[in-house]
């Protein structure tokens, strides 16, 4: 291992050579300079130095001038301040500007060497730990990127989960397609009109696309069934929001978005099912996706009459505010552009027969 490298600057020669040679006897090498300016110009000449034995009273630069220049050029090399001045003050001055430590003189060689190996070992010390700083740094940014890669692909994965049980609603039931994809691009777009976070959002667009989930367990001849439904199959269809919250709910990711699924039939006005929930007990999400399955509702061809405009679909849902809807969601979506919902249903639409969450939530944003 390499002799740690040390200036000795003193303007006095006897003084340089005494403590060149304790130096040097203790193994260390010296290099030797008779003003500060001098000191100055070794180090700025690219040789480096693991530490500076200055005198402080010399004549051009002072001691505490070359300590303050070198400090700012050379923050890794610890300074010793060698003084034949008695006076605390100075000392403490030196200690102030940045110095390490400081003998006055005379001193003996064990008094030299002790301050030297500390001042060697502090610098040691500060050295290693911005290496472990640098590294653990270095570390953090590794292990944030493999969160952010890990997160990346669970979030995908849950998009998956959420495609598959589309998919499989869509089977059963073929009014489905292009509905669940566009009745939860607008009700991310109203969510985000109203300023919710992404995460909420998130949880939102779960429960917007799978609002219909729960007529997985409703029977085929009700599901299918091409004629008026009896009260008693009304009944039963109505369950579709409770089978649908009993499915989601055992699903880690969804469990919150199963609230909105459970409550995506309910009124504001306290007149809907199957809770008969009333102004704020309805979750935010199936309050928004009220007003935006009404709109897709509207504006879209049904077996019984053609599709309505979007001004109809405005003036029906504005006529029904503070009753089926939630006044405050109303009031966001009759500011929002109408050429948003337009453009939304052309894109999805481009994309049907692929029934996919992932491109619900694409389009929205």
């Amino acid at each position: 291992m390499p002799a740690d490298r040390i200036l000795v600057v003193d303007d006095e020669e006897t003084i340089r050579e005494i403590v060149s040679s304790m130096l040097t006897i203790a193994n260390y090498q010296c290099r030797q300079a008779a003003s500060g300016l001098e000191a100055l110009a070794l180090l700025e000449s690219g040789e480096e130095f693991e530490l500076m034995l200055s005198d402080l009273m010399m004549a051009d630069l002072d001691g505490i001038a070359l300590l303050e220049r070198t400090k700012e050029k050379f923050p890794d090399m610890p300074v010793v301040m060698v003084t034949a001045v008695h006076d605390i003050s100075v000392a403490l001055d030196a200690l102030r500007n940045g110095a390490y430590d400081y003998l006055l003189k005379p001193f003996e060689r064990e008094q030299l060497l002790a301050t030297v190996r500390r001042a060697l070992e502090n610098r040691r010390l500060k050295l290693e730990n911005r290496a472990y700083q640098t590294n653990l740094e270095s570390l953090v940014d590794a292990r944030t990127q493999q969160l952010k890669q890990t997160m990346a692909d669970l979030e995908r994965s849950y998009d998956i989960t959420l495609e598959a049980l589309g998919g499989a609603l869509d089977l059963r039931d073929r009014e489905t397609e292009g509905h669940c994809q566009r009745v939860t691009a607008f009700t991310i777009a109203i969510a985000r009109a109203m300023g919710l976070p992404k995460n909420q959002i998130d949880v939102i667009a779960r429960g917007a696309f799978l609002h219909d989930i729960g007529k997985m367990a409703i029977p085929d001849k009700i599901l299918n069934k091409p004629a008026a439904l009896t009260p008693d199959e009304i009944t039963i269809m109505r369950e579709h929001c409770y089978h649908g919250y009993q499915i989601l709910k055992r699903i880690p990711f969804l469990t919150e978005a199963a609230e909105i699924v459970y409550s995506h039939q309910e009124r504001y006005d306290g007149s809907g099912y199957p809770r008969g929930l009333k102004g704020n007990q309805i979750p935010l999400g199936a309050r928004m996706f009220s007003v935006a399955d009404t709109l897709d509702a509207i504006t879209s061809d049904r077996p019984y009459r053609p599709a309505q405009t979007l001004q109809a679909a405005r003036k029906e849902i504005e006529t029904w505010s503070g009753r089926q809807f939630d006044p405050e969601v109303v009031k966001v979506f009759l500011t929002m552009s109408e050429n948003i919902w337009a453009d939304l249903r052309k894109d999805i639409e481009a994309q049907i027969p692929r029934f996919s969450y992932s491109t619900a939530a694409k389009n929205s944003s």
